[in-house]
């Protein structure tokens, strides 16, 4: 089960992220503006990560042996459509975009789903291995532009569409909820509501909003960053990112083992001390080699490991019947805050011509989520750790 969701995950973050990597030929081929090919790539992240709130929900109710299939089906109609009929026109591509968006909620199904199958002390590994789905969006940007060379610009998509349908199938006749899962019976906007009144819900927000945040607007806007800051060609740009998103990847799973070991608080204090260190030394634009590559890909291991402890956290804390609710809030938070630096480190090189200022904002804010969790979030793991001791 773990192996099945963890594909679909990928599979449909591969749909997700299928328009960004031909974002320059769709500039060059409909006299896109800068804005219009930045709207263009961001429609589908800011529709997937806030579709993860509602799919989240529904999870609790329905469950991922439903939802993943339903979520898969659902996302093959844009990716035919943008790869068939949508690519004439700026307005057309906005609109597959937007319902592409539906490729980004499964994470939300996906996190529930494997939660349920395993118990708290080995949810933190399953989760984050689950996370390593994540890599989908690797895929994307590794194939997209080379199958549109080959055989034409509805070839990636095409692909896709029909990986989407096999999963879909499979996923129907061989997906199987766990024995017992906790089934959420209020109604929608009450569970909703409920889950916004936990403490957990807006912790976890603000620490996925950092470190998984942090890795999607790295893996947008690195290659920029690279090219315009240390002069490097496109290709070797994109061989760096395609590194540190590896790395990401890699460290989301063993985050979550680590969280298993030795508890998630002590994990995320030393992921954020590391990435408050390292984005203070890239504030200072040290030379690339070897300063910065070490700098960067410390980060990148921080945020996949990171990301992946912050739900060893959610499966720790949080009510089994809200799992899902909490996870769409926070994957929202994820998501949204990917969304963000990207916009800063722009306005910032453009008005300063220096990318500086914008890591030592990074630094400030995983300086001040690092004050969180040895704060806050660890007095509140610790009172249900004692909690849970009283009850046993």
């Amino acid at each position: 089960m773990l192996g099945l969701a963890t594909l679909g995950f990928a599979v449909n973050f591969w749909a997700w992220a299928l328009l960004s990597p031909l974002g320059p030929r769709y500039k060059d081929l409909l006299g896109l503006s800068a804005a219009q090919q930045a709207l263009l790539v961001a429609v589908p992240v800011i529709v997937g990560s806030l579709g993860r709130i509602p799919v989240g929900a529904l999870t609790d109710r329905f469950g991922g042996r439903v939802m993943f299939p339903l979520v898969s089906a659902a996302t093959i109609v844009p990716v035919l459509f943008i790869g068939v009929a949508g690519q004439g026109s700026f307005a057309a591509l906005l609109a597959g975009g937007f319902f592409l968006g539906i490729g980004g909620t499964a994470f939300a199904v996906g996190v529930p789903f494997v939660n349920a199958w395993f118990p708290p002390q080995r949810r933190g590994l399953a989760v984050g291995v689950f996370g390593a789905g994540m890599g989908g969006t690797a895929i994307s940007a590794l194939t997209t532009v080379s199958l549109v060379r080959a055989g034409g610009p509805a070839t990636p998509f095409v692909i896709t569409a029909a990986v989407l349908a096999c999963y879909a199938v499979v996923a129907w006749l061989v997906l199987r909820d766990a024995p017992g899962r906790p089934v959420a019976t209020q109604p929608l906007a009450a569970r909703m509501a409920a889950t916004l009144k936990l403490t957990i819900t807006w912790q976890a927000c603000v620490l996925y909003a950092v470190a998984f945040g942090g890795y999607v607007a790295f893996s947008v806007y690195l290659p920029a960053y690279l090219q315009t800051g240390y002069g490097l060609e496109q290709a070797d740009a994109a061989n760096r990112m395609a590194g540190f998103v590896l790395l990401a990847v890699v460290m989301r799973p063993v985050g979550g083992w680590l969280s298993d070991r030795v508890g998630p608080v002590p994990v995320l204090a030393g992921v954020f001390t590391a990435i408050t260190v390292m984005a203070a030394v890239q504030a200072l634009t040290p030379g690339l080699m070897p300063v910065g590559t070490i700098a960067f890909l410390t980060m990148a291991a921080a945020l996949g490991a990171g990301s992946g402890a912050t739900f060893a956290l959610i499966a720790q804390v949080a009510p089994p019947d809200k799992v899902g609710s909490v996870t769409g809030l926070v994957g929202a938070a994820g998501g949204l805050g990917g969304f963000v630096p990207p916009l800063v480190m722009g306005f910032v090189y453009g008005r300063l011509g220096s990318y500086g200022p914008g890591l030592a904002l990074l630094a400030v804010a995983a300086a001040l989520t690092l004050a969180l969790t040895v704060t806050a979030i660890r007095a509140a793991a610790s009172r249900r750790t004692a909690g849970q001791a009283a009850a046993g």
